[in-house]
């Protein structure tokens, strides 16, 4: 088990980029100040497990966004209208106030896409080290939505587990309604078409309605599916667990989660190095996650047909459309696509990440499930199961005390007491 001193937040760079790095001994994570992305979770060296990656990183070399000026950097990075986000785009970002491109008159004045928070400087506000737990929380205020946004990331002694604390701020003296998505992207070399797999408890989907970028659309606009069987532009169907589908064409689509489950998750595996990642939250809080895949289709900056990517977008709003196509459908299947923070309030959301190595002879990951101090991974393979420690699991997710029946001797994880 790490010591006290192997719990650490300390600056650092990442790519010439100014970041937080916390270890607790067996994963690391480094968060950037430029929009706030997670760019990097992994297993320490020292554990002796991959010490891969499974968060995107672009081909293309990125930059602090808030230092974006289309004057100069539209021809590496393109317009303003996402531009300015791309050209510091990495990992996890998230998406607030709004989920998608800001409208002509938005980026005029100055917005990109999804938002400005990913765009944005954010500051340290607090770090606390314990002898069992190290944290860091990072703000960013966002003048036009008159909004303010912290989030925190807690690594706990012995866990292989991210429990991350997130709140929005209201200004203003009304009403806010707005987006929050967690812009999930896993790329290469975790992600492969041979290898990984995604796991998403979804039932009913839709694509997207205007297509795709350049004409590319891997599946056909705007037409409902049952999860994971999307319907292909040429006909026939598609199985979107399967990642990097066809190469030179993308694709985005929203699913519903499962109403009938308390605990939503994304995942993904990658087979050949056992190497699972996961988010657990209230579905409740994120109801939607909209699916993206780009696979060397887009030709434009900064693209240029060299990126390899599979979104797992979990959050309040299905498509990433502009707000003002978003706010005029606001229900899809029934279910709101936005949520509210109110007149001087506040609201937090709680989740967690995790990085897991399966055992041999496991297959895909078929379910997930979050129990009082533990996450369930279950396998394909018969008996095929293992858990990760997880002791802030109950206060972080609306959680069951229930533990689960254990089929056998369950494989014991790193991050096991």
């Amino acid at each position: 088990m790490p010591s006290k001193a192997e719990l650490s937040c300390e600056k650092t760079l990442w790519r010439g980029r100014n970041a937080y790095l916390l270890g607790n001994g067996i994963l690391e994570l480094t968060t950037l100040i430029g929009g706030g992305h997670i760019a990097d979770l992994r297993f320490s060296e020292s554990t002796g497990l991959p010490p891969l990656n499974p968060l995107w990183v672009p081909p293309w070399e990125t930059i602090e966004p808030y230092t974006y000026n289309p004057r100069i950097h539209a021809s590496r990075y393109g317009t303003m209208t996402e531009g300015k986000l791309l050209s510091g785009l990495v990992g996890h970002n998230i998406c607030l106030d709004y989920f998608g491109s800001p409208s002509p008159e938005e980026a005029r004045q100055g917005l990109s896409q999804h938002g400005e928070a990913p765009s944005a400087k954010w500051q340290k506000r607090d770090v606390q080290l314990t002898a069992n737990e190290v944290a860091l929380t990072l703000s960013v205020g966002l003048p036009v939505a008159g909004l303010r946004f912290r989030r925190q990331m807690r690594l706990r002694r012995g866990e292989s587990v991210v429990y991350l604390t997130e709140t929005v701020f209201n200004e203003r003296k009304c009403d806010h309604f707005f987006h929050w998505t967690q812009h999930v992207t896993l790329g290469p070399p975790f992600l492969s078409h041979r290898d990984s797999r995604v796991l998403i408890p979804a039932t009913k989907g839709m694509t997207f309605p205007h297509g795709y970028d350049e004409d590319k659309a891997l599946l056909a606009s705007g037409q409902e599916f049952r999860w994971p069987l999307a319907p292909l532009r040429k006909g026939g169907t598609v199985d979107l667990t399967r990642c990097l589908l066809q190469r030179g064409f993308g694709f985005v689509v929203s699913v519903l989660l499962n109403p009938t489950r308390d605990i939503g998750h994304v995942a993904a595996i990658n087979n050949r190095e056992r190497l699972v990642i996961g988010y657990c939250f209230n579905r409740l809080d994120f109801p939607w996650v909209a699916v993206w895949e780009e696979n060397c289709a887009i030709a434009g900056v900064p693209w240029k047909q060299e990126t390899q990517t599979r979104g797992l977008e979990f959050g309040t709003t299905p498509i990433p459309v502009m707000r003002r196509e978003a706010y005029a459908q606001s229900q899809l299947f029934g279910i709101p696509t936005f949520t509210c923070v109110s007149a001087r309030g506040r609201k937090t959301i709680q989740y967690l990440a995790f990085l897991a190595r399966i055992p041999d002879n496991f297959g895909h990951v078929q379910h997930i499930q979050v129990f009082e101090n533990e996450i369930l991974i279950v396998g394909s393979k018969r008996r095929a199961e293992m858990r990760v420690l997880a002791s802030m699991v109950q206060r972080t997710l609306s959680v069951t005390k229930y533990k689960p029946k254990r089929h056998g001797d369950a494989e014991k994880t790193l991050g096991r007491r």
